[in-house]
């Protein structure tokens, strides 16, 4: 099946089989490796990719399902010149230990950003409710969270 896309800005034409997994063509076909595997069944968040604005999970969306779209990827969140808003929040507030669940919350960050700039710590915590971490804790994730918010309120984009 050829599917056409926005890809990251970019646009993408490929042929895949309809039925063939989102977070595959990424990583394997297109070697966006950002975007990660965990549980594979949509239970752990870190496969998150954005579509048309949107979060969702790439391990439960098939091919079919990428037509006429457009995807953003943790590879196309980050500006030319350095991190993410979320990504230095990440980073100033130790959001991030082993960071295998890093892109699937950043994007779903920026999801909830996106659609509510000035969202309360339970507004936070409920928005990235369906990402696991198994190493950082949560608290430190809010917080990155919170701060990247608060950037937003001072002038700084997301």
């Amino acid at each position: 099946m050829k599917i056409s896309f926005t890809l990251n800005g970019k646009e993408i034409q490929i042929d895949a089989p309809p039925d063939r997994r989102v977070l595959d063509i990424l990583r394997e076909d297109l070697n966006l490796t950002g975007t990660k595997e965990s549980c594979g069944t949509g239970e752990c968040g870190a496969c998150a990719i954005l579509v048309d604005g949107q979060s969702r999970l790439s391990c439960l969306m098939l091919a079919a399902q990428l037509d006429n779209r457009s995807i953003t990827t943790i590879e196309g969140i980050v500006p030319e010149d350095g991190l993410h808003p979320i990504q230095e929040a990440f980073v100033e507030h130790g959001a991030v230990q082993c960071g295998f669940c890093t892109p699937g919350m950043v994007i779903s960050a920026a999801d909830l950003l996106q659609r509510n700039p000035y969202p309360t710590r339970s507004e936070i915590r409920e928005g990235l409710s369906g990402n696991l971490c198994r190493c950082t804790g949560y608290q430190k994730i809010v917080d990155a969270v919170q701060k990247a918010s608060c950037n937003i309120k001072k002038g700084k984009t997301t």
